[in-house]
């Protein structure tokens, strides 16, 4: 059973790289999932949280296909969390060369999706809507399958083989890149705060490190008092109460519903 819900995550995963709907192919998504599966929830987070960090700068621009983030995830997470039990660093360092990998892959797989769209335009001029319909799911059933099939391999290879192979890396190459994700994760960490730079978010950044100074609080009670401030806010915060809005006959006359002065200005 935790095999099959290893595959299904992949292949969910697989999909989701290109639907984009549902983001399982996100690395704190897809690495969780995989943790949840094996039955190491914690290690999955972990894993997928720093492979987030990272993953932040990775986006395709054009032509141009960005590193693979879904088969660095659930590949490296499940040697993270599966029967292998490598160290998350190892599983990080893993995960530079599984997305370089996955590009290649996904290129390869993007060029095979050329001719089925060809084929959907023939149906398309047939008007046949199921045709069209048959063609698009069986281009997501073979994005889903880049992933799937390549953590089916290392599934079938077993536990012993792998580390041994991964045991046979020397540590400069591992290291080296246990050291190069993190100087990626800086860079992501720099990505999240220039988002976070606006007048109005800056005190919550600071308000952050300062209550994780209070090591009584742990993040389930840090995540509670973020919620109850972040609503505080919006209660107290002119354009989401109806007080500062306004509509464009001088005044909000709608009971403060900001979807009502948005309609109100147009």
């Amino acid at each position: 059973m935790s095999a099959f819900f290893v595959v299904l995550f992949a292949f969910l995963a697989g999909v989701e790289g290109i639907l984009d709907e549902f983001q399982f192919h996100q690395p704190i998504v897809a690495a969780s999932l995989i943790g949840l599966a094996n039955g190491h929830l914690m290690e999955g987070v972990v894993l997928g949280g720093t492979l987030q960090l990272i993953a932040l700068g990775w986006f395709n621009v054009g032509a141009a296909v960005a590193p693979d983030a879904a088969l660095a995830s659930v590949v490296s997470a499940y040697l993270v969390t599966g029967p292998a039990q490598v160290d998350v660093h190892t599983g990080i360092a893993v995960a530079i060369p599984l997305a370089v990998a996955g590009q290649v892959l996904t290129i390869f797989v993007r060029t095979l999706t050329v001719a089925l769209a060809h084929t959907a335009d023939r149906y398309a001029e047939k008007g046949s809507l199921r045709g069209v319909e048959f063609v698009h799911v069986a281009a997501l059933i073979i994005q889903g399958l880049r992933i799937a099939i390549p953590t089916m391999i290392v599934m079938a290879v077993g536990a012993g083989p792998v580390r041994d192979a991964l045991g046979a890396i020397p540590k400069v190459i591992t290291g080296g890149l246990g050291v190069a994700g993190g100087f990626i994760v800086v860079v992501g960490y720099g990505m999240v705060i220039s988002m976070m730079a606006t007048p109005q978010l800056w005190p919550f950044f600071f308000l952050g490190f300062a209550l994780s100074a209070v090591t009584q609080l742990n993040l389930i009670a840090m995540g509670i008092i973020g919620v109850v401030i972040a609503l505080l806010y919006l209660q107290l915060s002119p354009e989401f109460n109806g007080r500062g809005g306004g509509s464009s006959n001088g005044g909000s006359s709608n009971g403060g519903d900001p979807i009502d002065d948005i309609l109100n200005n147009y």
